[in-house]
């Protein structure tokens, strides 16, 4: 490496995260925060999430899918249900999403059960999808071992004859996890390591209370 780690320094200083002008619920913080990334032209993919889990083995796991769907304070993607992350949430479906914006200095987490989709709307999510991505969902058994990358596309170009003229059908195996949120986090980078952090948290009347929490 070029330096040690111990002498990476950054000071943030593109924003501040301050009560006053907070709204009532989270997901609408959310949304001012998810247009302003995706039109600030520095965040490639602001749809971009990490997806954490606790596997059958008890060891947490993160990965990064994208976010494809978001009603008030749920949040949606798509998976294959018999991959490792599938299996985790089946096993359990307490998960936890997190958004980093480094562009804007800022991260949002959510705590949050999961859920299957609802089949039609799965159905109308891979009917939007470009045919190859359509094709790929069958063609890999995803998280399974494979002896060489040859394997995946000998399968492939056997789907592409199979549905050369046909349109391709969503795997029984392939669908979308709808995220409803208990808990959202709001970390906004500030000098001094002095960041904001605004939590809101769901009572148990079912209202949302915000907090502030120290760096």
């Amino acid at each position: 490496m070029a330096k040690e780690l111990h002498d990476y320094r950054k000071s943030y200083e593109k924003g501040e995260l301050l009560e006053e002008n907070l709204g009532e619920y989270p997901w609408m913080l959310f949304q001012q925060w998810f247009e302003e990334a995706e039109q600030s032209g520095e965040v490639e993919e602001p749809n971009a999430v990490a997806v954490s889990t606790i596997g059958e083995d008890g060891f947490p796991k993160t990965r990064i899918v994208l976010l494809k769907a978001t009603d008030k304070n749920t949040f949606t993607f798509y998976t294959n249900y018999t991959s490792e992350k599938g299996q985790a949430i089946a096993h359990n479906n307490h998960i936890c999403l997190s958004f980093f914006w480094p562009g804007l200095e800022r991260q949002v987490i959510i705590k949050g059960i999961a859920k299957k989709t609802d089949p039609q709307t799965a159905d109308a999510y891979f009917a939007s999808r470009p045919k190859g991505s359509q094709l790929g969902a069958w063609a890999s058994d995803q998280s399974l071992r494979i002896t060489s990358r040859e394997v995946l596309e000998k399968s492939l170009k056997a789907l592409e004859e199979k549905y050369a003229n046909k349109e391709v059908p969503r795997p029984p195996h392939w669908g979308g996890f709808t995220v409803t949120s208990h808990e959202m986090e709001f970390w906004q980078g500030r000098p001094n390591r002095l960041h904001d952090r605004i939590r809101y948290v769901v009572n148990d009347q079912g209202e949302w209370i915000k907090e502030r929490l120290a760096p």
